[in-house]
């Protein structure tokens, strides 16, 4: 019977959760109907039915995590005459722009859920389950699902963890700990609260790992003088709000004075593929958004393109997209650069860790009016701004990295009561 799986939303994405089944059981579906709502670490998508015919079966119950792959569901009379499209096709297509030539196309593996033997049968068990159980020493054939025909749901593997439930015949009982000896073995103690990694947290972690444990980290600071790029914007903002329905923040500066480094220095606006260093023609600019669910880097295409306003405006909307989980598919992948705002919580100096497979990450940090010594030996209060560049020295050394981040330093510096923002 026609099948729908789990498609790869995204370049670097393994897995999706399901968020809710928009057709029940038995109901029609038509061609390219969306049927399923599914979250990533990256985006919330609906996926529409490759198969035109009736959901005969729900394989991934709601609030389940599943490998890229996985089949979801079963759609009865998907092969009578009905104009079906392979899973494959379902899936979104990277920009070919911004996936490497020399980068094969991965293809989404097949996951056979798991089954176990019991005296009704074989039961199936979604990768997910099997993780979580084998995880904590739970046989989940012990235990009763809560889900569709009695499913043994992540929701049911965690009760189990929680409340005692029975493991494996196998399995060694797990000692009573107390708080001290919980505290000594790193086991959870009565009153700890155990915290379930989300995906999208799993995925930070997982990448975090990545980039230090292959991009071999060097690191920078510099301050610039931004005084008349503070006096601008206060002149200019009011207007700019009134008009733009957007804050005229410093980041937009920031980020044209980047864009404009990135041209003076191209190796920095690369990427990774492989052993090759790929420079990238295209200036996608990745901006770090601290959401609820975590860090979410969405991407402003062809950000070289566009004005201070213009930067302005692209920024508030899709950071206030990411925080709401509707940004889409082509807004978090085909980032050339990152830069991530750390001096809004009042960081002074920061060593942020590469979004790989970039090579370098910029953060800003907080405008601080201090005494500085001006050419002429004078003494004057200036807004100063630190700003810190991670890079990875495989792809340039120190005067490289140094380089830009004083061509980005004298851009902002440049900034004056003429400085145009649209």
């Amino acid at each position: 019977m026609p099948t729908l799986t789990m498609p790869q939303l995204g370049e670097s994405v393994t897995e999706g959760t399901i968020l809710q089944w928009l057709k029940e059981p038995g109901e029609q579906v038509a061609l390219d109907e969306p049927i399923v709502e599914v979250e990533t670490e990256k985006v919330t998508v609906e996926i529409p039915s490759p198969y035109a015919g009736t959901l005969s079966a729900v394989l991934v119950e709601a609030g389940e995590t599943v490998d890229v792959g996985t089949a979801l569901a079963e759609i009865g009379g998907g092969g009578s005459g009905a104009a079906a499209k392979s899973d494959e096709s379902a899936a979104p297509k990277a920009d070919p722009e911004i996936t490497p030539a020399s980068t094969p196309a991965v293809a989404p593996v097949a996951a056979t859920p798991s089954t176990s033997a019991t005296g009704q049968g074989r039961r199936r068990y979604s990768p997910a389950v099997m993780r979580l159980a084998d995880e904590h020493g739970i046989d989940p054939s012990t235990l009763t699902g809560s889900g569709q025909g009695g499913r043994v749901t992540r929701k049911d593997v965690q009760a189990a963890v929680s409340g005692g439930k029975p493991v494996a015949a196998d399995a060694a009982p797990a000692p009573v700990a107390t708080p001290a000896s919980a505290v000594a073995t790193g086991t959870a103690a009565e009153f700890d609260k155990v915290v379930e990694f989300s995906p999208i947290r799993r995925r930070i972690a997982a990448n975090m790992v990545r980039s230090k444990q292959t991009a071999p980290h060097a690191w920078l600071v510099m301050e610039a003088d931004v005084t008349e790029m503070v006096r601008l914007r206060a002149r200019a903002k009011d207007e700019f709000r009134r008009r733009e329905g957007a804050d005229l923040t410093y980041l937009a500066f920031v980020s044209r004075a980047v864009c404009q480094a990135l041209h003076a220095f191209p190796i920095v606006n690369a990427t990774w593929s492989d052993e090759e260093l790929v420079q990238r023609h295209a200036v996608n600019l990745g901006v770090a958004v601290d959401a609820e669910e975590g860090l979410i880097v969405p991407v402003v295409r062809d950000a070289d393109h566009l004005t201070v306003g213009a930067l302005a405006t692209s920024i508030a909307d899709v950071a206030a997209r990411a925080r709401t989980r509707k940004l889409k598919l082509d807004e978090v992948q085909g980032g050339t650069f990152t830069i991530d705002n750390t001096g809004v919580f009042g960081t002074v100096v920061s060593a942020p860790i590469i979004n790989y497979p970039q090579v370098a990450i910029l953060t800003t940090e907080a405008v601080i009016k201090r005494p500085i010594v001006l050419d002429n030996d004078a003494i004057a209060v200036r807004s100063m701004m630190n700003i810190c560049l991670s890079f990875d020295h495989r792809a340039m050394d120190g005067s490289t990295a140094a380089g830009f981040a004083a061509h980005v330093r004298d851009a902002l510096a440049a900034v004056g009561p003429d400085t145009s923002i649209y």
